[in-house]
């Protein structure tokens, strides 16, 4: 297992799954399942603008993230909904 990928939540980001409903809590944890298994699925994009931040789409929410090549870690920084995820 060591050679696959893992994810991490900053305190930022865990504060925002904690006011999540559980439905949704959920959606985004096997997203971010699905990810590790694969960095190339689900419906994930690079932010413009940003030189290291990616994004994923779970239905009207976004996970935005950066990737730590080397540790083969995915570093989650914020959980928000679609509307709020893009602001600066």
């Amino acid at each position: 297992m060591s050679d696959g990928w893992r994810y991490v939540l900053t305190n930022r980001a865990r504060r925002e799954m904690g006011h999540l409903d559980q439905a949704a809590r959920r959606r985004i944890f096997v997203a971010l399942d699905r990810l590790v298994e694969d960095p190339r699925r689900g419906d994930v994009a690079k932010l413009e603008g940003a030189e290291r931040e990616w994004r994923l789409r779970v239905g009207d929410w976004r996970v935005r993230f950066t990737r730590d090549t080397p540790t083969r870690t995915i570093v989650v920084t914020r959980v928000l909904p679609r509307g709020r995820a893009y602001r600066g």
